[in-house]
């Protein structure tokens, strides 16, 4: 296997670190947590105490000033392992980063450190019942008011730590005439008049992973909370755009670990598994299934370190990123479904790591844009963008 130059010994230490977190505050209770539907609100006190949230933010801010690697390690850890309930990932390196790049100094003043610590659970509340990768769909509205305010109405859906979170990023309409262009983010903190948790939703994977539903009634929010405050109003969709390639390779980080990881356990298990009398490792079709899929999926990995890489020097664009996105969870969902074949009956039961793999990795290829908005995206960096009827 080609070696990996990406990380330092310094990051490779952090890794060893953070597996000791993880044997002793996550994997002695996921499984319960998949049967709950959520995952303990200790579990994020916890790392905030251990230094594991935000971690690339400044010092000055509660973070640790550390580089993007080390979130890069926490990811590929955490989706080696199948917790999929911990929405760390989302928390530290999606919401911090909006508030960090685009915030006023009093925002971030006020919400990141306790979003270091731990003390606040941040979510992002851009997909609605009928806008999901289509985020110039939007329909909730952030009316301002005489006094400065604004009144957030409309509802969400599918929102990530939506369960816990203490502070929501809302992508509202503040212009609604203006369409795209009138869309601003707006900060709304738990217990505001009128913000409501909506149910806790069932889903086919993710189960630990709190997504949920939020509903906005007339709240009023103060205009201290748009975010970035008045030189960012309705900019919220060139914000969403110029983060959307991180977000983007993130998952793409996260599905190549998870693949190698459905790789090493079908490997374990086809050595011992018996068909016949033989290992059914012995088997030419065996081998050469997973001779294809590691070649693959070392050819995803060099790729995806060479994005991140790309993302350090902050040259990495939003055709390439979205490139990473599609093959990688494209490829994913394959790796996952041949190793459960391989696997066999015991493929399809729960207990088994591969079976839980297999139903995590199938929304991969959905949310941070589906993998045909992927496409579009390539295709139009290409020159090749479908013209207006």
């Amino acid at each position: 296997m080609i070696e990996r130059t990406l990380f330092s010994s310094d990051h490779e230490a952090f890794r060893d670190s953070f597996r000791r977190f993880m044997d002793k505050e996550i994997a002695p209770f996921h499984a319960q947590w998949e049967d709950q539907g959520y995952v303990d609100r200790a579990v994020w006190n916890k790392a905030g105490e251990n230094g594991f949230l935000c971690m690339t933010m400044p010092e000055e801010y509660g973070g640790a000033g550390a580089d993007k690697l080390y979130s890069v390690v926490q990811m590929e850890e955490l989706s080696t392992a199948g917790f999929s309930g911990i929405g760390y990932g989302l928390h530290s390196e999606i919401v911090a980063p909006y508030l960090l790049h685009y915030g006023t100094e009093a925002q971030k003043k006020k919400y990141l450190p306790k979003l270091a610590s731990g003390e606040m659970v941040g979510a992002i509340a851009m997909s609605e019942p009928a806008a999901g990768s289509d985020l110039q769909g939007v329909k909730a509205t952030a009316i301002q008011q005489a006094d400065g305010s604004y009144l957030l109405n409309g509802s969400k859906t599918f929102i990530t730590n939506g369960w816990h979170a203490d502070l929501v990023i809302v992508v509202a309409k503040t212009n609604p005439a203006a369409g795209a262009k009138g869309t601003s983010l707006l900060l709304v903190e738990r217990g505001m008049p009128g913000f409501a948790v909506g149910k806790r939703l069932k889903k086919l994977g993710l189960k630990a992973q709190d997504t949920s539903e939020l509903f906005f009634d007339n709240v009023r929010v103060p205009a201290e909370n748009l975010l970035g405050g008045a030189v960012q109003e309705n900019r919220g969709f060139v914000c969403l755009m110029e983060q959307l390639p991180w977000e983007r390779l993130q998952i793409a980080i996260g599905a190549v670990a998870a693949a190698q990881a459905a790789i090493g356990w079908t490997v374990d298990y086809v050595k011992e598994r018996k068909v016949f009398g033989q290992p059914v490792a012995s088997y030419q079709n065996t081998r050469y299934t997973l001779a294809e899929l590691q070649t693959e999926v070392q050819v995803a990995r060099v790729f995806v370190d060479k994005c991140t890489e790309l993302l350090a020097d902050d040259k990495l664009d939003t055709a390439t990123a979205s490139m990473a996105k599609y093959w990688c969870s494209d490829l994913q969902c394959k790796v996952m479904d041949e190793c459960v074949q391989l696997f066999g009956g015991y493929g399809y039961m729960w207990e088994y790591p591969i079976t839980r793999a297999y139903a995590d990795a199938r929304v991969q290829r959905i949310y941070g844009g589906t993998n045909e908005i992927m496409k579009e995206v390539i295709t139009r960096a290409m020159g090749l963008g479908a013209k207006p009827s």
